[in-house]
């Protein structure tokens, strides 16, 4: 039985590339559980419907950002490319050259 996230057959895959893949398709679904509620949370009046809303939205935030440090530890120059980006000030597209510049090294 096959899966979306994968697009060779997964038989084929080593261990690590189909975890990769969950892991991939992992990190999406927290990005589009994270916009979803953007949206209710954007229309809701009742207070504590909103409030609850709220803390899954932030639930949904921690898994992305789990899911993306997994990945993050398993591709260095991803790691090298987005630390010139994250938390980081001025203009983002130009730091996103510089990362990418660093992680070709």
């Amino acid at each position: 039985m096959g899966f979306d996230q994968y697009h060779e057959p997964p038989e084929e895959l080593s261990d690590d590339a189909r975890t990769f893949a969950r892991m991939i398709t992992s990190l999406t679904e927290e990005a589009e559980a994270i916009g979803w509620y953007e949206q209710r949370i954007s229309l809701e009046k009742d207070r504590q419907a909103k409030a609850i809303m709220e803390n899954a939205q932030k639930e949904e935030m921690k898994h992305f950002g789990m899911d993306l440090e997994f990945l993050l530890r398993k591709k260095e120059v991803w790691r090298t490319t987005l630390k010139a980006i994250l938390f980081t000030d001025g203009d983002i597209v130009e730091m996103g050259k510089k990362g990418e510049e660093k992680a070709e090294g």
